[in-house]
């Protein structure tokens, strides 16, 4: 775990020689990609532009934006992620579907 100033919990400065900061625990482990139950549908964004959703990743943030950044690259398309969230520009869940599969994560297709 690394131990910078954004992990410390509580204290901001202490004059004791012998303090020793508490460090937050990092979020859960990344789930292996079998294991994950990630949920894919299509939504209405901004200005009526589709776009794919990627939801119910568990584990770290950095893996979850490394899964955005494939995602986007294999389907030559824009994203973003946000809030535990993939979001992939444009109507392409059939593509993101067979992406997930080659690369052995565990999906669902929601709605229609």
């Amino acid at each position: 775990m690394k131990k910078n100033k954004k992990n410390r919990k509580g204290i901001l400065y202490s004059t004791n020689p012998d303090f020793e900061y508490e460090y937050e625990k990092s979020t859960q482990q990344t789930l292996p990609p079998l294991e994950q139950d990630l949920k894919v549908s299509i939504d209405k964004h901004r200005a009526g532009k589709t776009a794919v959703i990627i939801k119910g990743f568990k584990g770290e943030n950095d893996d979850l934006k490394i899964l955005g950044k494939l995602l986007k690259q294999k389907c030559g398309v824009g994203g973003s992620v946000k809030n535990g969230e993939i979001i992939i520009q444009g109507n392409v869940r059939e593509k993101v579907m067979e992406i997930l599969e080659k690369e052995g994560y565990g999906y669902k297709r929601v709605g229609g």
